[in-house]
């Protein structure tokens, strides 16, 4: 793996994905409020019914949407106390813990950002590298609202793969079930619900005793991946 700086354009050819540094911010542009911060453009996760694909056009990327990232930068925050009792959710449109996540722990950085903020943090994964920052997370969760959620729409791990390249099922409930014994707030968000495929009930059996939220999501097929679920 090269070592990149502001600007510089690299390839990973473990994933085949561009890197190149770029400003992190956070906006306000959610649906329940507060603020969204995203450490990484694209994800390398391909899920074929991702309906963040349509932030490729802003971009300037030409590749297929699952096959590029852009890893941002930003200075350092200098007042968190700003967002104390903001909602901040890390991860609208990318995977704050995606594999690269590892080499460049920029969601690692963020965190430790937004540690003494006292904001109501919320980060939504896929992944079970989340455990390796449980040490950060229990101190953020002494001093701040903080909650993990993982996507699971199947216990089918076939099925999984075929709709993603993230990691398997297990190992999310693995991550679930160890960041809930840690006192942290979790959740399982069932997204998307792909009807006679997904099974709610037994997804929710699986977790309920290691989440403190279900949340649900139907399938949006209003984007151009329509094509690629209906195969």
């Amino acid at each position: 793996m090269e070592e990149i700086t502001q600007n510089q354009v690299c390839r990973d050819e473990r994933w085949n994905i561009k890197l190149e540094v770029m400003i992190c911010v956070l906006d306000t542009n959610t649906p329940i409020g507060g603020y969204s911060v995203n450490p990484y453009v694209g994800c390398p996760h391909a899920c074929k019914y991702c309906y963040a694909s349509f932030m490729k056009r802003f971009t300037g990327h030409t590749e297929e949407w699952g096959t590029f990232m852009d890893v941002k930068d930003w200075p350092e925050i200098k007042n968190p106390k700003k967002y104390a009792g903001q909602k901040v959710i890390i991860g609208t449109v990318t995977d704050g813990y995606n594999p690269l996540e590892e080499t460049y722990k920029n969601t690692r950085r963020l965190l430790e950002e937004l540690k003494d903020s006292g904001a109501d943090i919320l980060i939504c994964t896929k992944s079970d590298l989340v455990l390796r920052d449980l040490d950060l997370l229990k101190e953020i969760n002494e001093n701040s609202r903080l909650t993990v959620s993982w996507s699971i729409n199947t216990l089918d791990e076939e099925f999984k793969d075929d709709m993603d390249a993230a990691v398997s099922i297990e190992r999310r409930l693995a991550a679930m079930k160890e960041v809930y014994a840690a006192g942290i707030r979790t959740i399982c968000f069932i997204s998307p619900v792909f009807p006679g495929i997904t099974d709610i009930e037994a997804i929710i059996d699986r977790t309920k005793d290691q989440c403190d939220l279900v949340w649900l999501e139907n399938l949006n097929l209003r984007g151009g991946f329509k094509a690629d679920i209906m195969k």
